[in-house]
């Protein structure tokens, strides 16, 4: 599986947030997107996403089913977390679930004890900490299997220790054929090759 974009413009509010741009990373490799605030991390990845559309270019995943779109082959974990308040934590996993369908991965009670959370399954979302919440996220990388992980700052708000676990979830996706690309002013903990995107702000 290859994931690649040739020649792809980013337009967004009437300004071009950059042009040109060609990437390319097979299963088992990761991508890491660096640049200045505004240079169009985020917004490269919800390209991939299918969350917006490109101005100029093409994006394709080759050798993936082709009944599906891009997006339906690719978990996007953003700056927001996409989290019902008033479902509990559990409730929020099986939805997602539900709601994304395709391959399963993890059990959900897996998913969140190897989160390090199961032990607030039965917990409002509401009353989670920042930290919480990125951990339910995570969760949903495991328990929903796709091959395409996009990830936003996927460090932002974790402790060292949730850290080393997305270390591990990431290197076990990775090695199952996996590929991410993930938007990062941090270190990723995993070998990574670097795209930079220049623009201003």
């Amino acid at each position: 599986m290859r994931l690649a974009g040739s020649d792809v413009t980013c337009v967004r509010g009437g300004r071009e947030v950059f042009a040109a741009l060609n990437f390319a990373v097979q299963g088992g490799e990761a991508l890491a997107v660096t640049g200045r605030n505004g240079a169009g991390k985020s917004s490269l990845l919800r390209l991939i996403a299918g969350l917006l559309a490109a101005e100029n270019g093409s994006i394709c995943l080759e050798g993936s089913d082709s009944q599906r779109t891009l997006g339906e082959h690719c978990h996007f974990l953003g700056h927001r977390d996409a989290i019902k308040p008033s479902l509990t934590v559990m409730e929020n996993l099986q939805f997602w679930r539900d709601f994304l369908g395709g391959e399963s991965g993890e059990a959900a009670d897996v998913s969140l004890d190897g989160a390090g959370i199961g032990h607030l399954a039965d917990l409002p979302a509401a009353y989670l900490s920042a930290g919480q919440r990125r951990r339910l996220g995570l969760a949903r990388l495991v328990t929903v299997r796709r091959p395409v992980w996009l990830l936003d700052e996927p460090t932002a708000a974790l402790d060292s220790h949730a850290q080393s676990l997305l270390t591990r979830f990431m290197t076990t996706h990775l090695q199952t054929g996996g590929l991410i690309v993930a938007a990062t002013h941090d270190v990723l903990g995993i070998p990574a090759r670097e795209l930079r995107i220049g623009g201003a702000q």
